[in-house]
């Protein structure tokens, strides 16, 4: 039985080389989403009357 090196490596690296690209942009989205988590939080979008004053204390 003949094992191929050439491919056997080829094929190592590319696994390595996918796994790496997979953590980057995993980090990247995880990074957006912490980011559109903030905004959310600091700025609701349903509460946009909030500042105005209510028609009961006019």
């Amino acid at each position: 039985m003949a094992i191929n090196y050439w491919c056997t490596g080829l094929f190592i690296v590319l696994m390595i080389l996918l796994v790496i690209w997979l953590v980057r942009r995993n980090r990247k989205d995880e990074k957006t989403f912490e980011k559109e988590l903030i905004q959310s939080e600091l700025k609701p979008e349903g509460d946009k009357d909030h500042d105005k004053p209510s028609p009961d204390t006019i």
